[in-house]
């Protein structure tokens, strides 16, 4: 749980172009990621200022330069073919108890199976049951990375039986899917097929220690005439001061009075951006007093974060802890 108020799209940081099987975090690849299509801008051309002068002279016409030729889109990769039995796995296939079908199409040299603390960079395709590739990582040369819990079902259980260097066919039912119909827009439906190659499994760093002055913030704490109570951790480097609809970015852990931790950008290992006008009202006063560099510990009362009982689903009610690095003050 971010601290943002409002929903953004996901991870916020740009447009992405792979897409994958992911379920909760974006429509298909991540925590993230927004699908999208560059598009190019033309400048308008300066109009020359008028004039009260004597016209020049009119100089013959000559032929005007040939315009410049855009290259041609680099066209989309072809499809791979399907595998031969990707409408059902053969008898030889291992199945789980929760229907996901599986056979083991290259071994691996690792040992170590992904667990659902990490992360992942695979290879992959994805067929529908009639032989339809709809998603491929192989023909763009881009291996894919996220979380094993922000997949669909059937990947995140599927993961967890490979080892780095194996390939793996899985058969995954609707339900371990998207289902028979899918609600987001563009996903497949019904039984998809996926050959998937685990490239390397990426351990996150541990998580932050609970602070020891959680619960109640310490005498020697500075505090805002809103209730905002805060304590500077680590002097920054910087001398701005970020304005209220300035966007950062941060590492930050956020925990509950009894010590218990919500969210943390440090535990998975990657700083988060947003814009000042788009978090909680403890954040968007408190990250102003800060600079580059700095790390601060935040004493939120409930009125300045989400409030006593939440609206938004999953969001931790009454008073929060903040640990806050400011790393950039981006725009």
């Amino acid at each position: 749980m971010t601290p943002l108020e409002t929903s953004l799209p996901s991870s916020t940081l740009g447009v992405v172009r792979s897409r994958g099987p992911i379920s909760s975090v974006a429509a298909w690849l991540l925590a993230a990621c927004v699908s999208g299509a560059l598009s190019c801008q033309s400048g308008e051309v300066e109009k020359p200022a008028a004039s009260t002068a004597a016209p020049a002279p009119v100089k013959p016409a000559t032929a005007p330069a040939a315009a410049p030729v855009k290259p041609a889109p680099a066209p989309e990769p072809a499809g791979l073919p399907a595998p031969a039995d990707v409408a059902a796995p053969p008898e030889t296939a291992t199945k789980t108890a929760s229907g996901l079908a599986s056979t083991v199409l290259q071994p691996g040299t690792g040992k170590e199976r992904p667990t659902t603390a990490d992360r992942v960079k695979v290879h992959y395709t994805g067929w529908t049951k009639d032989g339809k590739m709809f998603d491929s990582s192989v023909p763009r040369n881009e291996p894919t990375e996220f979380g094993v819990t922000q997949v669909i079902k059937g990947w995140t259980e599927g993961l967890q039986l490979m080892v780095v260097g194996e390939k793996r066919r899985f058969w995954i039912p609707s339900g371990l899917a998207y289902g028979d119909t899918p609600r987001r827009p563009g996903a497949p439906s019904g039984q998809l097929t996926f050959d998937v190659e685990l490239l390397e499994i990426l351990k996150p760093p541990p998580p932050p220690e609970v602070p020891k002055d959680v619960a109640k913030a310490p005498a020697s704490a500075k505090k805002t005439a809103s209730g905002l109570q805060y304590r500077v951790l680590k002097p920054g480097t910087g001398t701005a001061h970020p304005a209220a609809t300035s966007r950062v970015s941060v590492h930050y852990s956020g925990w509950t009075p009894d010590g218990k931790m919500f969210d943390s950008s440090v535990a998975r290992g990657r700083p988060t951006s947003f814009g000042l006008n788009q978090v909680i009202k403890g954040w968007t006063e408190g990250v102003q007093l800060m600079v580059v560099g700095e790390k601060t510990r935040f004493w939120i009362p409930g009125e300045l974060a989400y409030g006593k009982d939440p609206a938004r689903p999953g969001a931790p009610g009454g008073p929060l802890v903040f640990d806050v690095e400011l790393i950039a003050i981006e725009k």
